[in-house]
């Protein structure tokens, strides 16, 4: 049976149903998190791997919030890895000094470019990746004069079969790199085959720091610098910290999700986010209506996840049938009356975060509304 559904075994999660304080200032559907929680992740993520001489460089594209970036920072944290150089901006503009754009950037477009430049000359330590020898020419091209402000980091694919080159071809890519002038510092990785079980974050942690080694020794015979060796992904980031890596990117540990508790890369109790939402139908029997819907919670799913989401308050229930505005969830038994709210875990959290413009943030008595700043930054 999939997990978190019908016949699950029953966690604690960190988040299960609005209090009263949050029922009587909500309207729904909201972003809420538990900023405690939240502290407390990153607070042992980075002390752990600080204790191995590994920094934490985590990835905003899960949270993309500038308040959260600085407290990440106050945490502990190394500097934000961005997906995209619209995200990368935001966050230039707010002040972050050290970013590393981890994706293999195309500069070839005059648009894409002239972006690159603007953000050469404002981000006192920026990064990009490529994983080509065009990619590289054509970032060399785009930058001009400013190429050497920046650093540049290869991608290799370590078997997630995304993007990044063989390791094999590292040593081409960064001497065409360095014809254009620009500086190469390090390779990175990102072991997306973690995903697909529970058994697999080891084999594919395994891969990354393989891959990385082979890439860097590769690198380094042939007379190029080394100093950054970056792996990346929640489920990985505790097993790929060793044999020369030095920092990691993971980006859903700050929230975790419901993708990961079943990974086993957080616990439920550490899940900091949740849609809060509310019981809109209840008038076909067997069901119940929730207003957040594919516009508020996204569509992923995993093969191991039964629906679209969980609702830690009716462990039972499984979201079946998702629409714009409408989550259909069949329930066996006691279901919820019409107006009540309730909390959902999402299966994916990246998503959810990118749809929404806004966040209610509890901190023990506190609440307040922070704004997603980087809220469909996707170019």
């Amino acid at each position: 049976m999939s997990e978190h559904g019908r016949g699950a075994p029953a966690l604690d999660w960190g988040l299960e149903r609005p209090d009263a304080r949050l029922r009587d200032l909500l309207d729904t559907p909201t972003v809420v998190v538990d900023l405690r929680v939240l502290r407390r992740n990153v607070t042992s993520l980075v002390g752990k791997l600080g204790a191995r001489g590994v920094a934490v460089r985590p990835h905003a594209k899960t949270h993309k919030s500038v308040r959260v970036a600085r407290l990440l920072a106050d945490l502990g944290a190394t500097g934000i890895t961005t997906a995209t150089t619209s995200e990368a901006e935001v966050f230039a503009a707010a002040g972050i000094t050290d970013i590393f754009v981890a994706y293999p950037v195309w500069a070839g477009s005059p648009a894409k470019a002239a972006r690159l430049r603007a953000l050469a000359e404002a981000v006192p330590q920026l990064r990009v990746g490529v994983d080509s020898v065009a990619a590289a020419t054509a970032l060399g091209a785009a930058l001009g004069r400013t190429a050497d402000s920046i650093e540049l980091l290869i991608e290799v694919d370590c078997g997630d079969r995304r993007s990044g080159a063989a390791p094999a071809d590292v040593v081409a890519i960064a001497d065409a790199a360095r014809d254009e002038h620009l500086r190469v510092v390090g390779v990175f990785t990102h072991g997306g085959h973690s995903y697909a079980a529970p058994s697999a974050a080891v084999g594919a942690a395994d891969d990354e720091v393989d891959s990385l080694r082979s890439a860097a020794e590769l690198l380094d015979a042939s007379g190029h610098d080394v100093r950054v060796v970056s792996a990346g992904s929640t489920p990985t980031a505790m097993a790929s910290a060793r044999g020369g890596v030095t920092e990691v990117r993971p980006g859903t540990f700050v929230y975790g999700d419901r993708q990961q508790v079943m990974l086993g890369a957080v616990a439920a109790s550490d899940v900091a986010l949740g849609v809060a939402t509310t019981v809109v139908s209840t008038a076909v029997p067997g069901q119940f209506v929730l207003d957040a819907g594919a516009k508020t919670i996204a569509k992923d799913t995993h093969p191991m996840l039964a629906g679209y989401g969980y609702l830690p308050a009716y462990p039972d229930a499984v979201i079946s049938r998702i629409y714009d505005h409408h989550a259909v969830v069949e329930v066996e038994g006691a279901r919820p009356s019409v107006g009540e709210m309730l909390i959902l875990i999402p299966n994916h959290v990246c998503p959810v975060v990118n749809l929404a413009s806004s966040m209610v943030v509890v901190d023990g008595e506190s609440i307040e509304t922070w704004p997603i700043d980087a809220q469909s930054c996707n170019a």
